[in-house]
């Protein structure tokens, strides 16, 4: 609005001053109403900053602004305001509010939970849910609440908030998590715990404590015009005191206006911005962009991040007795009518075998008993070890050594047949990722930071080569450790789930993958549309070059600015005509800054 304000204000001038030719107060009123509406903000947001000792490139604008106005230079301060008002307004671009994650956050909650009381259903506030009411969760509803399941038999997809990458099977007795997303089936629960003190709840309080310590990024132009500033005002000081005319002093000031730093950066950003949407790389907080040369840590969730977030069948371990392809010809054929969150793992590895599949009859999933069929004649069982060797302890030393990941026991006419190992299965370019960081981006550390099973963190950290590892780590602790390593050095934090926001949050750069929550992708400043490793390194390259163009057009224009200054400490440059060589610098700059937007013949380096 105040860029608006300047340019009308200028082109009403220049026409009454030009055109209809009136005096000189109707012909510097527009101006004087520019600097009082837009200028007084502007310098008033410069004074607050000069009170917090935070120097930036912007206090030489205010100081132009000042001065044009006490040695009644209007135009060239109107430009000043205009110069000053358009950098901040490109750089808003893409800058979010700080409430939106928390709005987000609460948005995805159900405002209401559907209460039993005796064969009646009524819905009632969440906050309204007492400890031990019973709740219908519908099918694909998120869980209100935690409790435990007292009726109905599903799945719930939990990953977003625990880590662990598997649909988890819900039977009566088993614990629910709120903010968890039902399956198919309905389920009855008991409320354990009150609304406020809901998992959900935590990570919400997690969540506000993360944004009140988000990490305060010194941006690339304030960077510059630490030591740009001071020098600008000692040439300008210096002029006037020599010549003994202020005017040289004003004349200083507008050539020195920063807009190389103002306008040309935030172009940079912007045209960066634009090249990484086209790469489908979406950037929430242009403030990223300048810091990624400068991070030495990166620390990556397990889940969605260095895996696909799917289970895979990774083992076959059969019994002498059993031929692998007719054991998973057998399996995948039962398995391909059941809802297990296992099945499809093996119907995939079947199908990729080229397995055939084959009839199947007489088929039985109770609850707690595993899935029973008849395949091709032959009487499968699909079971877990510990039914298994409930029935038959004498089994129990016959079988292969218990290890990570998830297992099923496959029995064929009552006989022990195979064991089926199941993880969820690395990104096939994660060690190549990982292994050229250190190479190719300076990074010293890398972290793997996840809530799943110590067993699953390690062996997956072992595959990519990751040497630090963490498991079992709740929101809150995901927190601490991203805080506590952002204090020692800048941090990227890479993440998919719920879990992951608030250390999103505290990272310096938060990259999310994927769109499977808006509050993830609110919290991170960087979201990777399409999933992959590669687009992460993409974006390290976008950001380098925007980084090394936007110093080109910063310092370029600068150096450019300096001579100016000179010319005008000299005399030889009044401040209207500094100003409008200012704008010329401006565009030799901008210009250089566009080069960013068109995209490199390579963004990738493993």
């Amino acid at each position: 609005m105040i860029a608006a304000l300047a340019v009308v204000a200028i082109l009403v001038h220049l026409v009454l001053r030009f055109v209809i030719v009136t005096d000189r107060f109707v012909t510097e009123l527009p101006l004087l109403v520019a600097l009082v509406f837009g200028g007084v903000p502007l310098v008033w947001e410069l004074l607050v900053k000069l009170f917090r000792r935070e120097f930036g490139s912007d206090l030489l604008a205010g100081i132009s602004i000042v001065t044009s106005v006490v040695l009644h230079e209007y135009l060239a301060g109107t430009l000043v305001v205009l110069m000053l008002s358009g950098g901040e307004a490109l750089e808003a671009y893409a800058v979010r509010s700080a409430s939106s994650v928390l709005h987000a956050l609460a948005k995805r909650m159900p405002s209401v939970a559907h209460r039993k009381r005796g064969s009646m259903l009524e819905d009632v506030a969440l906050d309204a849910v007492q400890i031990g009411d019973e709740l219908l969760v519908l099918p694909h509803d998120i869980c209100p609440i935690d409790g435990t399941v007292v009726e109905g038999h599903g799945v719930m997809d939990e990953s977003y908030l625990t880590g662990e990458p598997y649909m988890m099977s819900k039977t009566p007795g088993s614990q629910v998590l709120s903010g968890a997303i039902n399956g198919d089936s309905a389920l009855t629960i008991r409320a354990e715990k009150l609304a406020v003190d809901s998992r959900y709840a935590k990570i919400m309080q997690v969540m506000q404590s993360s944004e009140q310590h988000r990490p305060r990024i010194r941006r690339l132009g304030d960077q510059l015009g630490a030591f740009y500033t001071p020098l600008a005002v000692a040439l300008g000081v210096a002029a006037w005191v020599v010549s003994g005319d202020p005017i040289r002093f004003l004349a200083v000031m507008v050539v020195a206006t920063p807009c190389p730093l103002l306008i040309a950066i935030p172009v940079a950003i912007i045209g960066s911005i634009s090249l990484a949407a086209r790469r489908a790389i979406i950037i929430r907080d242009p403030a990223v962009l300048e810091q990624v040369d400068g991070c030495k840590t990166i620390i990556f969730d397990k889940t969605g991040t260095l895996t696909y977030g799917k289970p895979q069948l990774t083992e076959q371990i059969c019994s002498p007795e059993y031929e692998p392809q007719e054991v998973l010809s057998l399996v995948a054929s039962l398995e391909q009518y059941s809802k297990h969150p296992l099945a499809e793992a093996i119907v995939a590895a079947g199908r990729n075998a080229n397995v055939v599949l084959k009839e199947s009859s007489q088929m039985s999933e109770r609850p707690g008993e595993g899935l029973r069929g008849i395949v091709a004649g032959k009487e499968i069982r699909i079971t877990s070890r510990q039914k298994y060797v409930a029935g038959h302890p004498e089994a129990n030393d016959l079988l292969p050594q218990q290890v990570g990941g998830l297992e099923c026991l496959i029995l064929i006419d009552g006989d022990y047949a195979a064991t089926y190992r199941l993880r969820d299965a690395p990104r096939t370019e994660g060690a190549l990722f990982v292994n050229h960081l250190s190479r190719r981006h300076q990074i010293e550390r890398v972290v793997l930071l996840s809530g799943d099973r110590e067993s699953e963190v390690r062996y997956l950290a072992e595959l990519v080569g990751i040497s630090e590892s963490y498991g079992g780590q709740s929101p809150e602790d995901k927190l601490e450790f991203v805080r506590r390593e952002t204090e020692r050095d800048k941090t990227i934090f890479v993440g998919d789930g719920i879990n992951d926001a608030p250390a999103l949050m505290a990272a310096t750069i938060g990259i999310a993958f994927g769109q499977n929550s808006d509050v993830t992708s609110e919290a991170a400043g960087v979201v990777i549309m399409d999933s992959s490793l590669a687009k992460v390194d993409e974006f390290m390259h976008i950001s380098r070059r925007m980084r090394t163009i936007a110093l080109q057009s910063a310092v370029g224009g600068m150096a450019l600015s300096f001579i100016g200054m000179l010319i005008a400490s000299a005399g030889y440059l009044p401040p209207v005509a500094g100003a409008v060589t200012q704008e010329v610098i401006d565009v030799i700059a901008v210009l250089n800054a566009l080069r960013v937007a068109l995209p490199p013949k390579k963004l990738v380096d493993f």
